[in-house]
């Protein structure tokens, strides 16, 4: 992120920027079904569920009904109550956990990702600790409660810049540990980590948490700001870009694995840096980029939307901007390819992060403080 968050991005040319391929696109505040109808008005209302400190996270606990936890970016988690129709959020007792003297808020750093294990028994929290190091950490549950006690480190990375850590942490369809890490930060992947098979920077890895045992499965990201499993086992990932692109990357279940996005001899579609080994030629494009113009810096990526509330977004992913904030979703067809691009018509200033509701329905963070919930539209 720019001062806080989205992946900075560096000054330097534009050269080999393309367009995104043709599709359905639609202006401010306003969708289409692809048929020929006209358009209609915006697709969601947002509604202000709480207002907390800087949230990064919000997840829900596999057994917990009724409630969310949320990560607070200076190093807080706690449990918060879902009013009945999930429009209000309530902080439940004292801070569950709280590592704020184990991390900073300086540059890109801080509490970046938490997820809970497929039975909610352990909780796993993703940071950087003093020295702007990242590191993920489990605790076992005891009912609601953390016991910080019982603190295991799970992974580690030395970090050699304080931007571009990633750090978003989930559970795959494989019952694996997810992370995604940056390619160690500064401009241009220096030391051309996200190519490089010999660091974990710059990939996508798959932990086993009984072993701990690493895996690199996806190489050459800059800075995956948020990623998700839909339910046939595909991934989608934000990954945030360097000068004037930003994109979004989808890659079936049977091809994630090995999978290289390109970075840093490719930003978007454009070619980009040259030399070093930096351009593979097996590199997969994003399904979606689009510029940095109209306010636009970095990507916040979302989830497809398989909720009930709002059925014209049934199948679409969706994401916003960081700086722009502008609520935003595309749509594939059946072949993969890139069918729509849908304008939600609301805002969330500085989103961080998208949520999904144990009823399937989203929210979004704003780092200002504010967790929105996307609503049908009055």
């Amino acid at each position: 992120m720019t001062t806080a968050l989205a992946g900075c991005a560096s000054d330097g040319s534009d050269a080999g920027v393309t367009s995104p391929p043709s599709v359905t696109q639609v202006g401010k505040g306003v969708t289409t079904t692809g048929t020929g109808d006209e358009p209609t008005g915006p697709m969601v209302d947002t509604v202000v569920a709480a207002s907390v400190h800087a949230p990064i996270q919000l997840v829900a606990r596999p057994g917990d009904d009724g409630h969310l936890w949320l990560a607070e970016r200076a190093g807080r988690v706690r449990r918060l109550e879902v009013g009945d129709d999930g429009r209000s959020l309530t902080p439940v007792g004292d801070y569950a956990l709280d590592i704020s003297d184990q991390t900073t808020t300086e540059a890109e750093r801080g509490l970046l990702g938490m997820t809970f294990s497929p039975d909610g028994g352990l909780l796993y929290v993703s940071s950087t600790d003093t020295d702007g190091d990242s590191q993920v950490v489990s605790y076992e549950m005891a009912g609601d409660e953390v016991e910080t006690s019982t603190r295991s480190v799970v992974f580690s990375q030395d970090q050699p810049f304080p931007n571009h850590n990633g750090g978003h942490i989930v559970f795959g369809p494989d019952q694996q540990l997810w992370l995604g890490l940056g390619d160690g930060g500064s401009g241009d992947d220096p030391d051309n980590n996200a190519q490089n098979p010999d660091t974990y920077l710059g990939k996508m890895l798959r932990i086993d948490p009984q072993s701990g045992d690493v895996e690199i499965v996806v190489s050459g990201l800059r800075n995956p700001w948020r990623y998700s499993f839909d339910t046939d086992g595909s991934l989608w990932i934000g990954d945030v870009g360097q000068n004037a692109v930003e994109e979004i990357d989808h890659l079936a279940a049977d091809d994630i694995d090995g999978a290289n996005l390109g970075w840093s001899g490719y930003e978007g579609k454009g070619t980009y840096l040259e030399g070093d080994d930096r351009r593979p030629a097996d590199a997969v494009p994003p399904v979606f980029e689009y510029p940095h113009d109209d306010g636009n810096c970095s990507v916040t990526g979302g989830f497809v939307y398989r909720g009930k509330a709002i059925p014209a977004l049934d199948g679409a992913y969706l994401f916003a901007d960081y700086c722009a904030g502008r609520l935003r979703a595309i749509r594939m067809a059946d072949d993969g390819a890139l069918e729509q691009e849908l304008d939600l018509g609301a805002d969330v200033d500085h989103p961080v992060s998208f949520t999904e509701g144990a009823d399937g329905e989203p929210y979004v963070l704003s780092q200002d403080g504010n967790i929105v919930r996307l609503v049908p539209p009055a």
